[in-house]
């Protein structure tokens, strides 16, 4: 007798050819760098034109913006947490930590010129935003502890300390200078974190 054949999702696509998964690689790629710089409202087509398809390849890919958003914020919640492993293993701990923080700062950018689609989602997909704070903090957790643990900063900072420290640069102006301004602020906070060694 044979077997029945196994169920599938059928909200679940499938697996993406190697030219198609390049091409959607590469729009969440450029469409990261370009909310970062231009912000959330960046033409669709320009995303598209910047990453060599056709617009009906994004759409493909992508139905909607909120669509491409919430993959390119999942995108930079997974890098940040690739990077704090990844910077633990290769520097010092103070040093992984505040490379860590500056990356974050990335994040920050990517995270306002998305603002306005990120709070459409937020009303729609709650559980989003949850597991996002959950990953950020198991990241600047890690680091956090590591270089306490260590000597080489103080020990009566929390992870919830840190976390408001940097989202604090959130509400920064934006002007040209955010980013330089930004990266300054995470150097005066290394300078109150670090302990004399």
């Amino acid at each position: 007798m044979a077997s029945a054949p196994p169920k599938t999702d059928p909200s679940t696509p499938p697996p993406l050819r190697a030219d198609a998964r390049r091409n959607r690689e590469k729009l969440v790629e450029v469409a990261a760098a370009a909310f970062a710089q231009a912000g959330v409202e960046t033409s669709l087509e320009d995303i598209a034109r910047r990453a060599g398809v056709g617009i009906g390849t994004l759409y493909r890919h992508f139905p909607t913006r909120e669509h491409l958003v919430e993959v390119v914020y999942r995108r930079e919640l997974e890098s940040l947490a690739a990077a704090a492993k990844e910077l633990a293993a290769s520097h010092a701990p103070d040093v992984a930590l505040e490379e860590w923080m500056r990356r974050f700062v990335g994040y920050i950018a990517a995270k306002r010129g998305m603002a306005t689609s990120l709070k459409i989602l937020m009303d729609s997909n709650a559980s989003l935003f949850a597991e996002g704070s959950g990953i950020l903090r198991g990241a600047a957790e890690k680091l956090l502890r590591a270089a306490a643990e260590q000597g080489f900063i103080r020990s009566d900072i929390d992870t919830t300390d840190l976390l408001h420290a940097l989202t604090s640069i959130y509400s920064l102006p934006a002007s040209a200078e955010w980013r330089d301004r930004s990266n300054r602020l995470i150097g005066l906070l290394m300078d109150g974190l670090r302990t004399q060694k």
